[in-house]
């Protein structure tokens, strides 16, 4: 394989991050990605967005005892 055949979507340190997470527990809530890789909340919010348009993960957003719950699962 020729490094120029790696998705340019996975070059951000944070995206990489965020997947290398993701292969190992295959899902994860938003909280403990931010706690795991030390983002600040907009910043992870984008970058998960990114690799949710690129197909890589999906977000599932919903609520537990009453409060906001996002989960990021690999695809």
């Amino acid at each position: 394989m020729d490094f120029k055949d790696l998705d340019p979507i996975l070059h951000s340190q944070l995206r990489l991050a965020i997947m290398s997470l993701l292969i190992s527990v295959k899902e994860a809530e938003f909280t403990f990605i931010k706690e795991k890789t030390n983002a600040s909340a907009g910043n992870l919010s984008v970058q998960v967005n990114k690799l949710k348009e690129a197909g890589y993960i999906e977000v599932i957003k919903q609520f537990k005892d009453n409060y906001p719950q996002t989960i990021c699962r690999i695809l």
